[in-house]
């Protein structure tokens, strides 16, 4: 039997419940058969041509999802952004991929239906996206991910949760994240609706999140830490809400204090882009939290192994330290076009795939896995995983700076934030600095807080001292 690919997961479910809703907007609401005709109907658009690779910049929507779906039932992958990007940086993501032609709004307008049923060209080993994420060089690195990963990881998410109709998950993630994967796919393959605010909604205040979410029926949220947290403030959570999953950053028990005595499900989810989402799951609204206040990240997911490594590659004794190292469905085929960023994707003795994530761990005597923190300097911003030393690079490509240096530090909520040093050229202003950052990087890349030194302060050796670098204190929270 061959084995399922992302379009032919979805056309199954949409086969077996043509009638139930998929796609739910404040004024519109889609069906499993309306969402397949969408499908077909952009699809037909370009079909004949056979793109490899096809970029989707679109706001988010019904055509959003129904784009992705038509490239990959035509055997193509799709490369996702955000239309409010730099352009520059939309650039070059696009062209570093190799995209044949972008999908924007306008493509997708006045569709017609199609005359005739394309025929899924899909392939399990074929690729479905390329997500683009921070790197060191100062530019992003696009992660390769399978059609099977991700058929993959709805089953076992579906395996965890049990979700399918009658749920409602809320799209909240960007189209670049790899949450955004979780909500759409784990929803639309198992058969559940997925819940789209306008962008009114979604930049607005939590509180109107919320009264859309109750108004809609959402029993799922999928975010990061920082979304619990807020969460946890508020007097009111619609009671229609029965599971929270948090994912992209350390959860602390102080972010769920309320909400765990709510009776909805909570989870802590881990797992780089790599591997396609999420690597293990661990549910914290019934567990007590390890003795800094944070919490496992539990065990690996199906289809998914976890070993904790040394740095010679050999297994540690439990609770020993050593590196994460993700093997199974999950790991991608590494960074498209990019062969100098892929020593951490290796072939393991048994021939699968490995993927050494960067982060320290141990196991615990359940065996579940704790972790620690990284080995390098990359942090998580907002959920969204940074490269200080990318957004460094940029800094210092600046005409109004003669050197800068960028560090991460951590606010008394234990969030990370950036801060930059600079050493600006006479005249400079600090408008000038982070506006020239905001043409080239995302909103989160760019510090929160400009630093005017005379100098960079180094070590002995020549590296930066941070110890003798100010810090700007911050308060917790987003």
């Amino acid at each position: 039997m061959k084995k399922r690919t992302i379009y032919s997961f979805f056309k199954e479910t949409a086969d077996n419940y043509p009638g139930n809703w998929a796609i739910i907007e404040e004024d519109r609401t889609i069906t499993f058969s309306e969402l397949d005709r969408m499908v077909d109907a952009i699809a037909a658009k370009f079909y004949d041509s056979r793109p490899k690779a096809v970029g989707i910049v679109m706001h988010h929507g019904a055509e959003q999802i129904a784009a992705m779906l038509a490239v990959l039932k035509s055997g193509a992958f799709y490369v996702p952004a955000e239309p409010s990007l730099p352009q520059e940086r939309i650039d070059y993501m696009m062209q570093s991929a190799g995209v044949d032609f972008i999908i924007n709004d306008n493509y997708c307008k006045h569709l017609k239906a199609a005359d005739k049923i394309m025929e899924d060209r899909s392939e399990p080993a074929g690729l479905a996206y390329v997500l683009y994420t921070s790197g060191t060089s100062g530019k992003p690195k696009g992660v390769s991910v399978e059609n099977h990963s991700v058929v993959n990881y709805c089953e076992a998410f579906e395996e965890e949760f049990k979700t399918g109709p009658g749920d409602v998950m809320l799209q909240y993630s960007v189209c670049s994240f790899d949450i955004f994967v979780e909500e759409v796919f784990t929803t639309l393959l198992n058969g559940a609706a997925l819940c789209i605010p306008s962008h009114a909604v979604h930049n607005g205040s939590l509180t109107g999140l919320l009264k859309f979410a109750e108004r809609h029926g959402v029993t799922i949220i999928d975010g990061f830490p920082y979304l619990l947290a807020e969460m946890n403030k508020l007097d009111y959570i619609p009671k229609s809400i029965k599971l929270i999953i948090s994912g992209g950053d350390v959860i602390r028990a102080s972010y769920i204090s309320r909400l765990k005595d709510l009776g909805i499900k909570i989870y802590n989810t881990y797992g780089p882009s790599e591997t396609t989402v999420c690597s293990n799951y661990f549910r914290v609204d019934n567990a007590e939290p390890l003795e800094d206040g944070t919490f496992p990240i539990g065990k690996a997911v199906k289809g998914v192994e976890v070993k904790i490594l040394d740095k010679d590659l050999k297994e540690v004794a439990e609770g020993s330290v050593g590196e994460i190292c993700i093997f199974g469905e999950g790991v991608s085929r590494g960074y498209i076009n990019n062969a100098t960023e892929q020593t951490n994707f290796l072939t393991w003795i048994d021939g699968r795939r490995m993927y050494r994530s960067g982060d320290l761990g141990y196991e615990l005597s359940d065996g579940n896995i704790a972790f620690l923190h990284r080995r390098d300097d990359q942090v998580m911003i907002l959920g969204k995983r940074v490269e200080p030393e990318e957004v460094e690079n940029v800094l210092n490509t600046c005409p109004q700076v003669e050197r800068g240096v960028v560090r991460a530090f951590l606010d008394e909520g234990g969030l990370h934030y950036l801060t930059a040093y600079v050493i600006p050229k006479e005249g400079a202003t600090v408008k000038e600095i982070r506006s020239f950052l905001s043409e080239r990087l995302t909103d989160f890349m760019v510090p929160e807080f400009f630093v005017k030194v005379k100098e960079i302060p180094l070590t002995r050796r020549g590296k930066v001292n941070v110890g003798a670098l100010p810090v700007v204190m911050k308060e917790g929270g987003v």
